[in-house]
C-alpha cells in the first residue's frame, strides 16, 4: 500500500495515540485499504484520536472491513470484532457464565465477550454490520458510546469503564434486507464517514497488489467492468452486490487460471438472485472479454 501523505499535525496526533502493545498483538489487524481520498483515512485518524466513535457507511464490498483493519495498523492497537445478526444478545457483547474447576472443585467462571475485552485493554472494537442487531439490543451498548465509557456488565454487575486507548468503529450497510435504520440516540453517537467504492487508477493497484493477476491489459479491462457495474448500481440497473470489490477481486484472481468471463460468473453473476440481473452482467462480460 502506497504510504498516506498525512498532514503534519494529523500525523503527530497519530503518533502520540499509538498503542504501547504489551499482549493480543495477534489482533492488531494488517493494512490494505486504499482510500479513494486521502482525507477518508485523516478524518478517521483526527476523530479515533480525540476519542470520537466512527460510523463507516457505505455498499458492500467498499472496503470498510479493510479500513477498520487499517486503522488498527495504523494506531497499532488491537481490534475485538462484533458481527451482528438478528441472534446478537448480552452474551454475544458482554460474555458470558461457564462451569469450571479449581483444584477439583467446581466453580462458575465468566468468560468476558469483545466489549469487556476492549474496553477493560484500551484496544478498537469493531462492529460490524451494526443495523443488523436487534434494535433492543444495542441500547446495551449506549453507555459505552458516549462520554461515560462505562457500562454495567449484567452478569457479574461489574462496573466496566473503558481503558485509554478505547474506541469504537461501526460499519453500516444500508438498505439490505434485514437491516433496521439506526434510531437518531445510536446514530448521534457516531462521526459518520461515507465509504465509496474505490475506481480507476487505484482499483488498478489494488488489484495489482492484492490479486495474482499481472496482465496490464486484463487489469485495464476489469477496471472498466467495475465503473461500469457501479454505474449501474447508481442507475438502479443493478443491486449493490454486483459492484462489490470484493467479488471483483476474487474474479481477477481466478482469472489467473480461467478464462475472464468464467472467473466473473463464478465471482459475481452467480451470486445474484434476479436473472434480469445476471445477463445485464453477462452481456457487460461479452462486450470487455
Amino acid at each position: 500500500m502506497n504510504a498516506i501523505q498525512l498532514p503534519e499535525a494529523v500525523q503527530e496526533l497519530l503518533e502520540n495515540n499509538k498503542k504501547e502493545v504489551t499482549d493480543r498483538e495477534e489482533l492488531i489487524r494488517s493494512g490494505g485499504y486504499l482510500p479513494p481520498s486521502d482525507d477518508l483515512l485523516i478524518d478517521a485518524i483526527v476523530a479515533l484520536s480525540m476519542g470520537k466513535n466512527i460510523l463507516l457507511k457505505g455498499p458492500t464490498g467498499a472496503g470498510k472491513t479493510k479500513f477498520a483493519e487499517t486503522l488498527s495498523s495504523l494506531f497499532q492497537r488491537p481490534m475485538y470484532s462484533v458481527n451482528c445478526s438478528v441472534d446478537l444478545d448480552a452474551e454475544s457483547l458482554m460474555g458470558f457464565k461457564t462451569l469450571a474447576y479449581e483444584e477439583e472443585k467446581q466453580t462458575i467462571e465468566f468468560v468476558p465477550g469483545p466489549v469487556t475485552n476492549a474496553m477493560k485493554q484500551g484496544t478498537f472494537l469493531y462492529i460490524d454490520e451494526i443495523n443488523m442487531a436487534k434494535p433492543e439490543t444495542l441500547p446495551l451498548i449506549n453507555g459505552v458510546l458516549d462520554y461515560r465509557r462505562t457500562i454495567t456488565n449484567p452478569f457479574t454487575n461489574e462496573i466496566v469503564t473503558a481503558a485509554d486507548g478505547f474506541g469504537v468503529i461501526a460499519a453500516i450497510n444500508e438498505g439490505y434486507i434485514g437491516t433496521v435504520p439506526l434510531n437518531e440516540a445510536l446514530k448521534n453517537r457516531f462521526i459518520v464517514i461515507d465509504v465509496p467504492y474505490i475506481q480507476g487508477e487505484q482499483l488498478e493497484q489494488l488489484i495489482t497488489e492484492s490479486t495474482k493477476l499481472t496482465d496490464k491489459q486484463l487489469i485495464g479491462r476489469f477496471v472498466t467492468l467495475s465503473n461500469d457495474l457501479i454505474t449501474a448500481v447508481s442507475q438502479g440497473k443493478l443491486s449493490e452486490d454486483a459492484a462489490s470489490i470484493r467479488a471483483l477481486l476474487d474474479a481477477c484472481d481466478l482469472s489467473t487460471y480461467l478464462p475472464p468471463k468464467r472467473a466473473i460468473l463464478r465471482s459475481i453473476v452467480d451470486k445474484l438472485e434476479e436473472d434480469r440481473e445476471k445477463a445485464f452482467v453477462g452481456n457487460l462480460a461479452d462486450t470487455l472479454f
